[in-house]
């Protein structure tokens, strides 16, 4: 497959490449510049807000503690124990 690059250095990625990874408007692509030839991926954020929303009541517990950590707590044990 293939795409030219304009004059303003834009490319259009072929439909059947945008199907295969699920791309969509507005998406962001990483460049990986150490390697050897160009390569692209899909850049997929992260947002702590809508992830703390996502699971209710974990929106009041402290950053840097995982999924598994909050359920434990929410839960009132401590996996270990089991």
């Amino acid at each position: 497959m293939e795409a030219t690059v304009s004059s303003k250095f834009q490319i259009t990625i072929p439909a059947k490449l945008r199907k295969k990874f699920h791309l969509k408007p507005g998406m962001k692509l990483f460049f990986d510049e150490q390697a050897s030839e160009l390569r692209a991926k899909p850049k997929y954020e992260f947002d702590v807000k809508s992830m703390r929303c996502a699971l209710g009541s974990a929106k009041n517990f402290e950053l840097g503690k995982t999924s598994t950590q909050i359920l434990r707590e929410l839960r009132g044990y401590d996996r270990k124990s089991l």
